[in-house]
């Protein structure tokens, strides 16, 4: 686990004491359900709900001895209310109570990941906005390509981040569900009722057919959707290292004053954040695999899934919450060097105007291979392109030197750049 590199928010819903507090409250609320219905007398429900309390150093002490850790608990706390603390657990196996909190868990960390991605996107969104003309070649295959602007990178990445965002939100949904149906999920001591009342109380939903566990197809889907998460941060994080390698420095991370970047060679400046994202990137994926090797569990539950979300859930969230807060970061401080990025548009002499040039002559009838000819002799004689195009006797027949220019302007393709990015980024997340 990596607590230390987590905002205290993400790591403290994975302590000890607050799952504790949470089991606890599930308990208080089902005596509370269970005296309204008269199974269990009113007056043990107030004192229950009066006095109970938790303390994980108490229930580790009670563990290590009885060697279970819902027993711990249910014993810790009904040392807190004495005689009423009888009817705590009334009707319930440990699953509930575990699966239950879980959920509960996973939920608020859903909310601390949804304000880590929207603050994310304030920060892309105002990045698109200020590079919304600063053109840049776009590449394919690593290769120079057409003109892009760095605002139309951005803008791409905000799409996906709001993309990302509803991910979530869905799989909140799956997960939002917890189960009180007993031992085997048939409601043989407590009716459906409870189970509806309680977990209504706690903006859960129950399992439909629950065979004393939450079926972790639910849990697989919310683990893989923060790996398609942190896929996104991954492929952010390779693309300011990209666009960081000495032959291209046409956006750099922050660099602190007095920072080194290297222990041998004064002047590094290594890209070690975005590094630091790729790494995170992957063990938050990792994670995904191991939700999806729980859900083939034995006849109605095994226990072989507890031991695997027990290291998963706080690594998962508290990784892709680091992940996301470090992300913004890099990019609120992100050095968007303009003239390196004019510089390496010419780099090509040229040459990204070739298609454009290619349809021209398929446009004034000429054979696509033909002219596809004509255009790649011009490309791949050394010099600067344009002029070897005014010069071709076949192509400037064809194409006249008025509309010549315009195709060989790298703005000619970018006409309808401010018509995409506001597809995006005139809408709310």
């Amino acid at each position: 686990m990596i607590p230390r590199y987590s905002r205290p928010e993400m790591a403290g819903i994975w302590t000890d004491q607050h799952r504790l507090e949470l089991s606890l409250e599930i308990e208080i609320l089902v005596c509370e359900a269970l005296a309204r219905r008269g199974t269990i007398p009113e007056e043990a429900a107030r004192e229950i709900r009066a006095n109970a309390s938790i303390d994980a150093g108490r229930a580790a002490e009670i563990e290590a001895e009885v060697h279970h850790d819902v027993i711990a608990l249910v014993t810790a706390a009904a040392e807190t209310v004495g005689e009423a603390g009888r009817y705590l657990h009334f009707g319930m196996t440990s699953s509930d109570l575990v699966d239950t909190t879980l959920a509960l868990q996973l939920v608020e960390s859903v909310a601390l990941l949804d304000q880590d991605i929207r603050g994310l996107m304030a920060v892309v969104k105002k990045l698109a906005e200020a590079n919304r003309d600063v053109v840049m070649v776009g590449r394919t295959h690593g290769i120079h390509a057409e003109p892009i602007t760095f605002g139309l990178k951005m803008a791409g990445w905000y799409s996906e981040l709001r993309r990302d965002l509803a991910r979530l939100h869905s799989a909140r949904t799956e997960i939002a569900v917890g189960t009180l149906s007993g031992a085997v999920g048939t409601y043989a001591i407590n009716p459906p009722e409870i189970e509806e009342e309680v977990l209504s109380k706690l903006g859960l939903t129950p399992e439909p057919v629950a065979t004393q566990i939450v079926a972790r197809d639910r849990h697989a889907v919310f683990f893989t959707t923060l790996a398609v998460i942190a896929g996104t941060v991954e492929r952010f994080a390779t693309e300011i290292r990209h666009l960081q390698r000495t032959e291209v420095a046409e956006a750099f991370e922050p660099f602190g004053k007095g920072q080194k970047g290297s222990s041998a060679m004064p002047h590094k400046r290594n890209p070690i954040l975005a590094e630091n994202l790729c790494g995170l990137a992957r063990l938050v994926r990792s994670y995904s695999f191991a939700a999806l090797e729980n859900i083939a569990l034995w006849h109605e539950r095994d226990i072989s899934h507890s031991c695997v979300e027990r290291v998963i859930g706080p690594d998962a969230t508290i990784g892709l919450d680091f992940a996301l807060v470090r992300l913004t970061r890099l990019l609120d401080g992100l050095e968007v060097r303009r003239e390196t990025m004019q510089r390496n548009l010419a780099i090509t002499q040229g040459r990204i105007a070739s298609e454009r040039v290619l349809l021209a002559l398929v446009e004034a009838g000429i054979d696509r291979v033909e002219a596809y000819r004509w255009v790649q002799r011009c490309a791949m004689t050394d010099g600067e392109f344009g002029e070897h195009v005014r010069a071709d006797p076949d192509i400037n027949k064809h194409v006249e030197p008025e509309r010549m220019e315009a195709i060989l302007d790298p703005r000619h393709g970018l006409r309808h750049v401010d018509e995409i990015m506001n597809r995006v980024l005139t809408e709310e997340p």
